[in-house]
């Protein structure tokens, strides 16, 4: 049972390269969750311009 505790418990103390590699790993997933982010914001944009684009022609279109 001891050993399925030490095992479950936070092991970057006994390891400092584990410590090390969880930071950049963390740092890594945010820079990556940042860059989802941004390039979900500009997908967003991107739509509505292509929206507005699309309903300007079609009123253009229309018949008078």
């Amino acid at each position: 049972m001891a050993k399925a505790l030490i095992g479950h418990l936070n092991s970057d103390l006994r390891d400092p390269r584990l410590a090390v590699e969880n930071a950049r790993l963390r740092n890594r997933v945010a820079e990556l969750e940042s860059l989802v982010l941004r390039l979900s914001e500009e997908n967003d944009k991107l739509m509505s311009a292509r929206a507005a684009e699309i309903l300007t022609a079609d009123q253009e279109m229309q018949p008078a």
